[in-house]
C-alpha cells in the first residue's frame, strides 16, 4: 500500500506540473491567473475526472496483475490435472498388461503347440484392450536350463516367434506417444507385447505447465513488490529462484517491517 501511496503522488506532481505550465502559458496569452487556473483545470476535465483517472489506472494495473496470478495458476491446476490423467491411465494400462500377460501364459501353460483355439482366445484378450498393439510367442524350450533371462532377450530379439498378432493402436507421434515391449513367460513359452505409451506426454505437460506457472507466478510477485517500492535484483532472484517460498518471505518481511513502523 505505502508503494501504491507514493506512485500516486509521483503521478499528481507530474499532473501538477503539467497544470502549471498550462496555466502560465495562459497567463502569457492575457488571461487572468484566476481563468487561467479554471481554463487549465477545464482542459484536464476538471478535478473529479482526473481523480478518476489516477483511480482506473491504479485499477487497471492491480486487475492486470491479479490476470497474471489467475493465469499462473490455471496452468499449474491444468498440467497437474493431466499429468494426474495420464500417470493414472499409465499405470491402470500396465496393470492390464500384467492380467493380460498372465491369462496368456495360463493358456499356453503345459502346451507342446499354439492350436487355433488358443490363438483366438489370446487375440480376443488383445482386442480387449486399446493400447497393446502386437503379441509374440516364442518357444524358449531349447534355451538350456540353468541360464539367466538375458539370454531368453538375447533370443527372442531375433528369433522368428512361434505366433504373431498384430493390429493398429491409436499413438499418434506429435503427442509424444511411443510403443514399448513388456515381456513375460516361463522356461516353455516366451510372451513379448508391444503396448503404447503416454510416458513422454506426461513429461512434456508436467515441465511446460511447471515452467509457465513459475514464470507467471514470478512476474506477478515481481510487478507486486515494484508497486510496493520494495523491488531490488535481490528481491527478483528470491522470486525467480524459489517462487511461492521467495514470496512468502518477502511478505513475511513486509509485516515484520510494518510492525517496527
Amino acid at each position: 500500500m505505502s508503494g501504491n501511496k507514493k506512485e500516486l503522488e509521483e503521478l499528481k506532481a507530474e499532473m501538477k506540473n503539467h497544470l502549471l505550465e498550462a496555466v502560465y502559458e495562459l497567463q502569457s496569452g492575457g488571461k487572468t491567473e484566476q481563468e487561467a487556473i479554471q481554463i487549465a483545470i477545464e482542459r484536464f476535465g476538471g478535478e473529479n475526472e482526473i481523480r478518476s483517472i489516477v483511480g482506473q489506472l491504479f485499477k487497471a494495473q492491480k486487475i492486470f496483475a491479479k490476470r497474471v496470478l489467475y493465469i499462473a495458476l490455471a496452468f499449474l491446476l491444468l498440467s497437474l490435472s493431466v499429468f494426474g490423467f495420464l500417470y493414472q491411465k499409465t499405470e491402470s494400462e500396465m496393470n492390464e498388461l500384467s492380467i493380460i500377460a498372465t491369462q496368456i501364459n495360463n493358456i499356453l501353460e503345459n502346451k507342446e503347440v499354439i492350436s487355433p483355439e488358443m490363438k483366438q482366445k489370446i487375440e480376443t484378450l488383445v482386442k480387449g484392450t486399446n493400447h497393446i498393439s502386437s503379441v509374440k510367442v516364442f518357444n524358449v524350450n531349447n534355451i538350456k536350463q540353468g541360464e539367466d533371462y538375458e539370454n531368453i532377450f538375447n533370443y527372442v530379439e531375433n528369433a522368428k516367434p512361434d505366433y504373431l498378432y498384430q493390429r493398429i493402436v491409436w499413438g499418434p507421434k506429435w503427442l509424444g506417444t511411443d510403443f514399448y515391449p513388456y515381456g513375460n513367460g516361463d522356461d516353455h513359452w516366451y510372451t513379448e507385447m508391444e503396448h503404447r505409451s503416454f510416458g513422454m506426454l506426461e513429461t512434456v505437460v508436467l515441465f511446460v505447465g511447471m515452467a509457465v506457472y513459475w514464470t507467471l507466478f514470478s512476474i506477478w510477485a515481481i510487478i507486486n513488490a515494484y508497486h510496493q517500492k520494495r523491488l531490488n535484483a535481490g528481491w527478483t532472484l528470491m522470486f525467480i529462484v524459489f517462487n511461492v517460498l521467495g514470496y512468502f518471505i518477502y511478505r513475511l518481511l513486509e509485516k515484520r517491517q510494518f510492525r517496527h513502523l
